[in-house]
């Protein structure tokens, strides 16, 4: 079985009008502050800013204590306002990929536009990594993102699906390309959700829940457990110890890979080429078993 931790890294990327945006950044706070119209929103900038100045610290080190490495989803604008964090990153091993230029929706962003996010993602990370990122996790990804993706050519695969549990190619007018789903539900932006995690035990609990059946499953088949965290949401103290719980509990069992995503990726390119593997051109009626 392989677990594979994404940690979203967005301070600096979200909606702001000192990025030029028409209004302030609601989503994902834990604070319930609506979105604010032309003006500066100071405290949701703290939430946001908590992250790359505690969170992301803390986890850092309770995944060099695990001995675990994480992909860590960087969105570039808010990387390129953080390098120390960003070094930090790269010098404990972690795999730095794209969470796009902006942290934004670009459902409806011109398609040449999203192109030049793409290329300034790209080379964001290349010169503060050393490294162009062959992963790419969108979120709110556009119509044209995955072509855009393998138009621009370089990236192993993308998490912009949330549709299986394994990863699976599908093909593009340039070829074939690899997705490996994400997951909303093993997530902890689900701390933010009136519906979600109360607590540290909430998030513990369906973490180790899910992760029981999924190792049972691995017994006939290999399963993946795709996990999404935010440093400004289980970066704080009381909601950390959730996610330590869950980690003691899987380095209990064999058997478990903690990967990250261009692990699987380069797995999967190896082990399951395009040619031998299940293609799909759109996602209904197609998953694993």
């Amino acid at each position: 079985m392989a677990i594979n931790l994404n940690l979203n890294v967005e301070a600096g990327g979200e909606h702001s009008v000192l990025e030029g945006d028409d209004h302030s950044e609601h989503l994902l706070t834990d604070i319930g502050f609506p979105a604010y119209s032309g003006v500066r929103s100071p405290i949701v900038e703290s939430v946001f800013e908590y992250g790359p100045r505690v969170g992301a610290w803390r986890l850092l080190r309770i995944f060099k204590d695990f001995g675990i490495k994480i992909s860590i989803l960087g969105v570039v604008r808010g990387l390129q306002q953080c390098p120390e964090l960003t070094r930090a990153f790269v010098e404990h091993g972690h795999e730095v990929l794209s969470h796009g230029w902006r942290w934004i929706d670009y459902h409806l962003m011109p398609e040449a536009e999203e192109r030049e996010h793409i290329r300034l993602a790209v080379e964001g990370i290349r010169s503060l990594t050393g490294r162009a990122p062959v992963g790419w996790f969108n979120g709110r990804p556009s119509a044209n993102t995955r072509r855009l993706l393998v138009e621009h050519g370089g990236f192993l695969y993308d998490r912009d699906a949330l549709n299986d549990e394994l990863p699976y190619w599908v093909e593009l007018d340039r070829g074939h390309h690899l997705v490996i789903p994400y997951s909303l539900e093993t997530n902890d932006n689900r701390f933010d959700q009136n519906h979600g995690f109360g607590s540290a035990q909430d998030f513990s609990r369906y973490m180790i829940d899910t992760f029981d059946l999924l190792y049972r499953e691995g017994a006939e088949a290999p399963r993946i457990m795709s996990i999404g965290l935010h440093d400004r949401l289980i970066g704080r103290p009381g909601k950390a110890v959730g996610l330590i719980r869950f980690l003691e509990h899987a380095r209990r069992h064999d058997r478990v890979w903690f990967c990250t995503g261009e692990e699987i990726a380069r797995h999967w390119h190896e082990t399951h080429p395009p040619q031998t593997s299940v293609t799909v051109q759109t996602s209904p009626g197609v998953g694993a078993r």
